[in-house]
């Protein structure tokens, strides 16, 4: 029978690493007390993945501001890296100031499943990951390698977790800061009751939000 690898689950601890990058040697512990977005992409120089990287570069200080850190990765060797980035300064005049992962042996693609042999058995598909200051893993989202990430959206989902994170809250579809959030339903009949009264914007007894 073939060895299946335990993928990662959201709300359980993130598969841990310690791997060469760009910045020199980085381990998941290093991000303990800040989020992180791990991302992988197909291979260095090629278009799709460079827009994204460009993408990820024009969000950085927002990024930064919200006390989240970026963590690139793909198949490709650190020299690779190293030739890219200095490729995208080059010719798109746009500094990457984050590390990217060397993952030559694909150890941490596996454990983190971004290899998919259907798309491919050497590169890693469009993954996402955020990680939150305590190692859980909180969001995954996949992309095929033909299409590239939003990375606005990757942003406002690491401000949708945050905030429901620290109140206890849903967010709804497209939240941003400041909007109003879900209140979790009333899990009892008197609860449903005393819902219907209380201070939330009530619109059903399953359906609050906060003001």
């Amino acid at each position: 029978m073939e060895n299946v690898t335990q993928l990662p689950r959201i709300n359980e601890k993130a598969p841990d690493f310690d791997a060469r990058t760009t910045h020199g040697q980085k381990k998941l512990k290093d991000y303990e007390g800040k989020w992180l977005i791990l991302f992988s992409h197909p291979a260095d120089f090629t278009p799709v993945c460079s827009t994204e990287f460009m993408g990820f570069a024009r969000l950085y200080d927002s990024f930064q501001k919200i006390n989240t850190e970026l963590l690139g990765l793909s198949i490709d060797s650190v020299f690779a890296h190293i030739a890219w980035v200095r490729s995208i300064k080059e010719k798109f005049n746009v500094d990457i100031k984050f590390p990217i992962i060397e993952d030559l042996s694909m150890t941490i693609a596996k454990s983190y499943g971004m290899i998919h042999p259907g798309a491919s058995d050497t590169s890693a598909v469009r993954t996402t990951f955020i990680i939150d200051p305590k190692g859980i893993m909180r969001a995954m989202v996949y992309y095929p390698m033909s299409n590239g990430r939003s990375i606005d959206e990757i942003y406002r989902l690491v401000q949708a977790l945050q905030e429901s994170q620290s109140s206890g809250y849903a967010t709804p579809e497209g939240w941003r800061p400041g909007e109003a959030c879900i209140i979790p339903p009333p899990k009892t009949t008197q609860e449903a009751d005393d819902r219907m009264k209380s201070e939330y914007k009530v619109t059903d007894w399953y359906f609050s939000q906060s003001k």
